[in-house]
């Protein structure tokens, strides 16, 4: 017997404790008294006690029917109250909402703040980090991460690309002057960043010929944030190799000029991960289909 059976059996036997008839409860529940009589029939024997003192003019509940029916009603009861709390927030989605997220936060930030004040009844709990956190073990309702997602037991949605440049202050490429080639990158000092996953240094996406091996660019300075690149970049320490929107006010009013602008084209993408195979609840909804829409979209 499947438990929405069972379900149907206890509301059965509760409508017949509350009108002491099989015939109001056939009506009731729009079926035979014959058939709600059978019912809870099968009801007491699978409990394998009598529910019911039957006769010819009434009907009474047993001591066990009694303190059956109190547990009936408070599974009934949690039954209603669970609809009810599901409704609610299908209605109105409210709720603790877990999100990890990139150390950088500028491009997120004014989303998040954007529905934060769309959904009220939402409490945020960001989790800034730059390392492959665990989704499912460390209990995160969804991830923002950059990149191509490479677990199995994540849903994903893509959200948009972006494009990424190299960047320099003003100041030092006139002290140092500004690479016309790839090549004149050996003469800089490059701001790299160091994946917190991999320990690797993140390649630059410089053009080369076909078998001609990866310039070996020196390294000045070595960071897992791009706050710390941006910094250094800004006070003319070198070169880094930024996402657009970290550099966008900076390169507007000048402040970081690009460099190679013609010859480095590159992008990187936007993912929403959540774990599979559950429910998706009415408060990652609204935050997969609010990202989703202002950041699908975005031209690389």
């Amino acid at each position: 017997m499947s438990a929405l059976e069972n379900l149907g059996n206890l509301q059965t036997f509760v409508h017949v404790a509350d009108t002491r008839s099989f015939v109001e409860t056939g009506r009731l529940l729009g079926v035979s008294a014959s058939a709600a009589g059978k019912t809870v029939s099968r009801l007491e024997q699978a409990l394998g006690v009598r529910l019911f003192h039957r006769s010819t003019r009434s009907i009474t509940l047993t001591a066990e029917g009694e303190r059956f029916l109190l547990r009936c009603r408070r599974i009934l009861d949690e039954l209603d109250a669970g609809r009810t709390e599901l409704a609610q927030q299908a209605a109105a989605p409210c709720g603790v909402l877990r999100l990890g997220l990139p150390l950088v936060g500028d491009l997120s930030l004014p989303i998040l703040s954007a529905f934060m004040a769309a959904y009220p009844g939402i409490r945020l709990e960001l989790d800034f980090d730059d390392r492959l956190v665990d989704v499912i073990e460390e209990g995160f309702d969804a991830v923002l991460r950059v990149g191509e997602p490479t677990d199995s037991r994540l849903s994903a949605r893509r959200l948009g690309v972006f494009p990424r440049y190299l960047v320099a202050a003003p100041a030092y490429l006139a002290a140092r002057g500004t690479p016309q080639t790839p090549r004149d990158l050996l003469q800089h000092d490059c701001l790299h960043y160091r994946f917190p996953s991999s320990g690797k240094l993140e390649p630059w996406p410089l053009p080369r010929e076909p078998d001609a091996p990866a310039l070996e660019l020196p390294v000045a300075m070595v960071s897992n944030t791009i706050e710390a690149r941006m910094a250094f970049a800004l006070d003319g320490r070198g070169i880094a190799y930024i996402p657009e929107h970290s550099a966008r006010q900076a390169l507007a009013d000048g402040r970081l000029v690009r460099v190679l602008a013609e010859q480095v084209h590159a992008c990187g993408t936007f993912h929403l991960l959540w774990p599979s195979g559950r429910h998706v609840l009415p408060k990652l909804r609204v935050l997969i289909d609010f990202i989703s829409a202002r950041l699908t979209g975005v031209s690389c």
